[in-house]
């Protein structure tokens, strides 16, 4: 006979856990200087720009 499961208990867990995956990713994301925040910023419109000069026309 397999293990009885408190059903309640796991959705409460299974909510706790993601709450905790979203602290986390914002934490990352609010947690860093303004200096950081341009120096992503301008990093990800490099890129971008690299991308679309990349692009191959019909």
């Amino acid at each position: 006979m397999g293990e009885v499961v408190n059903l309640n208990k796991a959705r409460k867990d299974r909510a706790k856990a993601e709450a905790r995956a979203a602290s986390t990713a914002n934490r990352a994301s609010h947690g860093r200087s303004k200096a950081d925040r341009t120096a992503a910023d301008k990093e990800r419109d490099r890129i971008q720009r690299l991308l679309d000069g990349s692009k191959l026309e019909d």
